[in-house]
């Protein structure tokens, strides 16, 4: 045993026995990583394809989705290779996807990156109000969707003095957009400033608060609706959403004017009587 030892080591110890096997092994390296790049490049990828024409702003659903074995190259741009990143997911609202097309990462997005989203969470029956605000008047940029806030009223009263108080409370927030209609906070990287909360609420609180921006819009009233975060809602169950104030409601509506849709005048219909049919054709003639 001893010997064969002796023999390996004297083996190993020659300088050409070396030279050889370090020759073959960069031999042996370079084939198999040669190959295995050509493999790689020549190997199909399994890819997602639409099975259907999806439509814009439409979910996709596994059934949508098929699977594709496609050359690597011809597999350029923001493909996505992951089924997972579509299923569940938005064609976007600009992009229709034909049938057999692969999924690009442009045409794909979440429900709430959708512009229109925020309306998709309307309840039944309410009104949908876009509040103009700012960095300032939403607490250094401090409202957020799902947030609940109170609106104020302030105005200057037939004395002329001030006069202010909590309007409406328990208003859900829905969206904060900025000044070009982008959600203010979908994208963390960019600095985006607040221009617009949105919320909805029944149509009642709709008109009193339009009519509060009216009144506002009036240099001789000087009123004012101004968002306030209602930190009920981080302690405790949030109520519902409700006129708080009843003197300040009276006190805009006896500023404005009031029409109730049973009065409205009756809008004349054209006559279809055939007797009047029967006189206008004789004043033709």
């Amino acid at each position: 045993m001893s010997n064969l030892m002796f023999n390996v080591r004297r083996f190993l110890a020659n300088k050409n026995t070396v030279t050889i096997i370090g020759v073959l092994l960069a031999i042996l390296i370079l084939y198999f990583g040669y190959n295995y790049r050509i493999q790689q490049a020549i190997r199909p990828q399994r890819l997602p394809y639409a099975l259907k024409t999806i439509q814009p702003r439409e979910k996709i659903t596994a059934d949508m989705v098929g699977y594709i074995n496609v050359p690597p190259r011809l597999i350029m741009g923001d493909i996505l290779l992951d089924a997972s990143l579509i299923i569940g997911r938005n064609a976007n609202y600009n992009t229709i996807i034909p049938t057999g097309s692969l999924f690009y990462k442009d045409a794909v997005t979440t429900a709430a990156q959708l512009p229109d989203y925020a309306f998709t969470n309307i309840p039944k029956n309410h009104i949908p109000f876009n509040f103009v605000v700012n960095t300032e008047s939403t607490y250094g940029n401090s409202m957020f969707p799902d947030n609940y806030i109170n609106i104020y009223f302030k105005a200057l009263n037939e004395e002329g003095k001030v006069i202010i108080g909590k309007l409406i409370e328990n208003v859900k927030i829905l969206a904060v957009k900025d000044s070009s209609g982008k959600h203010v906070f979908e994208n963390t990287e960019i600095d985006r400033t607040p221009h617009t909360l949105l919320f909805s609420v029944p149509e009642d609180i709709h008109l009193l608060l339009r009519k509060a921006l009216y009144l506002s819009s009036l240099g001789d009233i000087k009123a004012e609706l101004i968002p306030v975060p209602n930190i009920t809602s981080y302690h405790e169950d949030i109520g519902s959403l409700t006129v708080s104030n009843q003197y300040l409601r009276t006190y805009i509506e006896v500023n404005t004017g009031f029409v109730p849709e049973d009065q409205l005048p009756d809008v004349e219909k054209p006559s279809t009587d055939q007797s009047d049919q029967n006189e206008v054709e004789e004043e033709i003639e």
